[in-house]
């Protein structure tokens, strides 16, 4: 593959489960989206060699990278194991998110945490922390999530109401940081 498959390669891999369609990609690289077309053929017929775990795929029009089937049962493994007990600032911060304020979107976290959250996701999913609880009805129809009861047991959780309040955030308008005079 040359230097033009690589970074195609990496924006469909940075795209995450939402993937990319070829006008992104052409758009990005400033290439024809022939041109584009011909290297993600390339892509795609590389990662379909047995000797990767994923493979590119299109569906819908977006370009995207997902596992092989081959791998799924180690994937299970991998994150219901003990050795993956402990959870990552980032995973409970995720999880918190989610008890707190669900059901909600995957979006909806984004603009909460203020980072992508799709690996966050597909682990707590992996591990049964959370579900998908249905879909809104905005466009693309999200899934909403919402925490399960293996989260509650290892919470040691009854309820939500459980939960420790959240500390108020106050904002003082007063402050020497916002005057009235201030141009923005």
């Amino acid at each position: 593959m040359d230097e033009r498959c690589s970074v195609i390669e990496g924006l469909i891999f940075l795209s995450g489960d939402e993937g990319c369609t070829l006008e992104q990609l052409a758009t990005s690289c400033n290439m024809m989206e022939k041109d584009v077309l011909e290297l993600i053929k390339d892509i795609m017929d590389e990662y379909c060699k047995e000797c990767h775990g994923f493979e590119c795929v299109n569906y819908g029009g977006r370009y995207k990278f997902i596992s092989k089937q081959k791998i799924h049962d180690a994937a299970e493994a991998l994150f219901s194991s003990s050795k993956m007990a402990s959870l990552s600032q980032a995973a409970l911060e995720t999880l918190a998110i989610i008890a707190y304020k669900q059901p909600l979107t995957r979006i909806e976290i984004e603009e909460i945490r203020g980072v992508n959250c799709d690996m966050m996701i597909r682990k707590l999913l992996a591990r049964n922390l959370i579900r998908e609880c249905g879909r809104t009805d905005g466009p693309g129809r999200p899934f909403l999530y919402e925490v399960t009861e293996e989260f509650m047991d290892a919470f040691k959780l009854e309820s939500l109401k459980e939960l420790p309040d959240l500390p108020a955030v106050e904002q003082n308008m007063d402050s020497e940081l916002f005057k009235e005079d201030d141009v923005y």
